[in-house]
């Protein structure tokens, strides 16, 4: 049911791994267990992922030292997707980091903790101080990051957090290879968005997938969860593959029962009648758990 999709210049399982949930609460400080979290990542390449999303602001730098010590040398397949835009706070908060100096700097780190010469996909992501979306123009960023392209220290721009107009916009700034904003089965924003990416090849990227911070509590996806002897979090990963075939998934986990649960996601089938069902989450069908 996954199969594979073409982000930038490679092709990647439609099953992919987040790393975000590897290090301390709130993305901040080194894992509980620095064995169990490489174990994750081992595990995840073994059982066939390919695609590995990060950020040298998880941490900061946690997330991506531990992608190196568990997996350099890479795999000639594997893709490892990074995102700059932020930077974090001495309280751990989030903040922007658009400036030309921060954005280049974000690079390096990157590149420097991951042991790679380029990196395959970097997105720039959009944030205001409360971790919402950015309204504004992105020219002066992707500039940037389109010089650092010509420089051969990236290969392929993607864009995380952004509203259409800026997809627009970003795409006539430069080629832009995906695209990394929220949507699940309740927060469907994105819907117009995705099938036009869809009918131009672009990846689409969704993050929180069952809510994030809010996480969606539905007494339909508890119902068909149970019918399919699955857990929400597979009923809602499956729908999401089901939804448009440039879809590309990052669940994350720091426990490896968590990993093979995800995974296995993609074994579901999710009939007619179900999709139906899930569809109706988002008009408010049904009632809440």
């Amino acid at each position: 049911m996954t199969g594979a999709f073409t982000l930038g210049n490679r092709s990647v399982r439609r099953l992919g791994y987040g790393a975000m949930q590897l290090v301390g609460p709130n993305a901040l400080g080194p894992p509980r267990d620095r064995n169990a979290a490489l174990a994750v990542l081992r595990e995840a390449v073994a059982r066939g992922v390919n695609h590995i999303d990060t950020s040298d602001f998880y941490g900061p730098h946690v997330a991506n030292e531990l992608i190196c010590e568990a997996l350099h040398p890479y795999a000639e397949d594997l893709v490892i997707v990074t995102k700059i835009g932020a930077r974090r706070g001495d309280n751990g908060s989030w903040l922007p980091a658009f400036s030309r100096e921060e954005l280049i700097q974000a690079v390096h780190d990157n590149l420097r903790n991951l042991v790679l010469d380029a990196l395959e996909v970097v997105n720039f992501r959009a944030m205001s101080g409360d971790h919402g979306s950015a309204e504004g123009s992105l020219e002066a960023p992707l500039t940037v990051l389109a010089e650092l392209r010509q420089q051969g220290l990236i290969r392929s721009i993607g864009l995380s957090n952004v509203t259409p107009a800026q997809v627009e916009e970003g795409r006539r700034i430069c080629e832009i290879v995906c695209v990394q904003n929220h949507y699940n089965l309740a927060h469907r924003a994105d819907d117009a968005l995705i099938d036009s990416l869809a009918r131009d090849g672009v990846a689409y990227v969704p993050f929180f997938p069952l809510g994030g911070f809010a996480p969606l509590r539905s007494s339909t996806l508890s119902d068909v969860a149970r019918s399919l002897e699955a857990t929400p979090i597979q009923v809602a990963l499956a729908w999401l593959l089901r939804r448009a075939p440039n879809i590309l998934l990052i669940p994350g986990t720091s426990s490896i029962a968590h990993l093979a649960e995800n995974l296995s996601a993609a074994e579901l089938d999710l009939t007619d009648e179900i999709l139906s069902k899930l569809n109706g989450i988002a008009l408010g069908v049904g009632s809440p758990a």
